[in-house]
């Protein structure tokens, strides 16, 4: 019942949300700070409906590089509540050409400056690239991208594609890898609290004097710390848990310590 409760409120959220988003976009078209503020309008009262706890450490380097390509790990459609909470400022993000065409949302996502990439048109994918780099160079913007290029749904981080390092690279700009604790795999949206998330930022990584012959090596070095900083916050979520299950088993075992 509670399920069903928080899809009707989350549905007419996002309704209320995209007409807002919308009417924001038309009055100010293609600002880059649009995407922040909308962001947050999705996201703040979705986290109060879905009663998500968040743990955001962003760190005071998140602030400080700009512009920069942020890469962050995608797990569901979950995502855009959850990381609305931390969009910082002038920062657009990278998203397939189909977003377009979904009410409301679609129109505020295009209005808000973000780049639509058509990914079944390789010229017109790079020309989108090609643009995003210029944004990078010379607007003082930031992009978001999910390296992963699709949900990967709880089930392990993919293998990321070359496209935003390649970006990084030609604009000269570092990256700066932000890790999601695998919230997918252990929300209840049918339970009061639903659960927790973290969500950390890693320290930024050069692309000073590399080509595009170090993006392998850079891709692996990206990946692994993300894998790593995703594993660790896992572990640290799981741990209260653990711990009160022990106490649990431990009485349990020996019934005269109660």
């Amino acid at each position: 019942m509670l399920f069903v409760l928080r899809m009707l409120l989350m549905g007419l959220h996002f309704i209320v949300a995209g007409v807002l988003g919308l009417l924001l976009g038309i009055c100010r078209p293609f600002n880059p700070d649009n995407s922040r503020l909308c962001a947050r309008l999705y996201a703040l009262p979705a986290m109060w409906i879905l009663r998500l706890r968040l743990k955001a450490d962003m760190g005071a380097q998140f602030d400080r590089t700009r512009p920069c390509v942020i890469v962050c790990n995608h797990q569901s459609n979950y995502d855009l509540f959850i990381l609305g909470n931390i969009v910082p400022p002038r920062t657009v993000c990278i998203g397939k050409k189909s977003l377009k065409w979904v009410p409301f949302f679609g129109q505020l996502f295009w209005l808000a400056g973000n780049v639509l990439i058509d990914r079944g048109n390789p010229l017109r994918a790079r020309l989108s690239i090609r643009q995003t780099t210029e944004t990078l160079q010379h607007k003082d913007t930031s992009i978001w991208v999910f390296p992963e290029g699709t949900r990967n749904k709880g089930k392990g981080l993919l293998p990321f594609k070359r496209g935003a390092f390649q970006m990084a690279i030609d604009a000269g700009v570092p990256i700066v890898p932000v890790c999601v604790s695998t919230y997918v795999r252990d929300m209840q949206l049918n339970a009061w609290d639903s659960g927790r998330v973290m969500i950390r930022a890693l320290p930024a990584l050069s692309t000073t004097g590399l080509t595009s012959d170090d993006i392998p090596r850079l891709i692996e070095l990206c990946h692994s710390q993300m894998q790593a900083g995703i594993e660790q916050m896992d572990a640290q979520l799981r741990a209260p848990s653990n711990a009160a299950q022990t106490v649990a088993e431990q009485l349990a075992q020996n019934p005269r310590t109660r």
